[in-house]
């Protein structure tokens, strides 16, 4: 296990403060606030641990209320809404300052027996067979080095690799709003199913959003073109997976107006399953010009 990968383990393993309350340690991550998918991850960290371990996340939706600080801790506080015979449904509410920074409502359910179908998985190229997220990184001359290494830092613990340029590496030409990106963590996990799901929550946050900027050739947040947030962020775990295998997430971007952009995922094992399904809107704003 890379130290960086046992670094944001360390950051996810919440301290119990009380029965249904828990309490996060933050990072730096690229921009000056908490990392959207960091407070998600915790949140289902606390979430899952006033559930029973035979039933697995199968859905959350969340909203991001205010930018969090990562200098202090973040309270998540836990509602046990309902414990029936086959599902589980907790309500997370961070809270920062005395005030609430985000919501997550996830649901658990006990393992069943029932149809199957599923899209089928679209042509990619191996991920083995693509640049490191540093070896592209690296190879954009525009990007300052500085911005370079707040990005590495910040995804240090993720095989992150882009079956394309990212939007701040290829921008001034609008291009199709599709993102293909393959992930898996920087190294081995526990046979833990949370654990898988709090990985793959948590990674979900990180570039989702990227079709939005390349239907209308914005680099984004890394060369200052838009300025933005996640709004909410929706997530369905239909089938079996492991955040330390590879997953492709595989990204578009069906409608941007009123300063908001919407990205929709389906994220897919290698073996051509479809494991999770992820919808997020963001704040999606082109600085005023002075």
């Amino acid at each position: 296990m890379s130290e960086a990968l046992d670094s944001l383990l360390d950051l996810l393993d919440l301290e119990r403060i009380e029965r249904d309350m828990f309490r996060g340690r933050s990072r730096s991550a690229v921009v000056p606030r908490v990392f959207g998918g960091q407070v998600a991850a915790q949140a289902m960290v606390a979430a899952g641990r006033t559930v029973p371990e035979d039933r697995h996340a199968h859905s959350l939706h969340a909203y991001f209320l205010r930018p969090g600080d990562p200098g202090a801790p973040i309270v998540y506080e836990v509602d046990r809404l309902r414990d029936g015979r086959s599902f589980t449904t907790r309500r997370v509410v961070a809270v920062q300052h005395g005030k609430p920074v985000f919501t997550l409502s996830a649901s658990f359910q006990l393992y069943e027996d029932g149809l199957d179908h599923q899209e089928p998985m679209p042509p990619a190229p191996d991920p083995e067979t693509l640049p490191t997220n540093a070896e592209r990184l690296r190879s954009y001359p525009h990007l300052p080095a500085a911005t370079v290494d707040r990005f590495l830092e910040a995804r240090a613990a993720v095989d992150l690799r882009y079956v394309n340029d990212p939007p701040y590496g290829d921008y001034g030409t609008p291009r199709e709003p599709r993102s293909q990106v393959w992930f898996r963590t920087a190294g081995k996990l526990a046979d833990d199913p949370l654990l898988h799901t709090v990985l793959a929550t948590y990674v979900s946050d990180m570039t989702l959003l990227d079709s939005v900027l390349l239907a209308h050739g914005r680099g984004g947040w890394a060369v200052g073109d838009v300025v933005g947030a996640s709004l909410d962020h929706a997530m369905w775990f239909h089938r079996p997976f492991r955040a330390d295998e590879w997953l492709l997430y595989d990204q578009r971007s069906p409608s941007a107006h009123g300063g908001r952009g919407l990205g929709q995922a389906s994220i897919y094992t290698q073996d051509g399953r479809l494991a999770l399904s992820v919808i997020q809107e963001g704040v999606v704003r082109v600085p005023r010009e002075h």
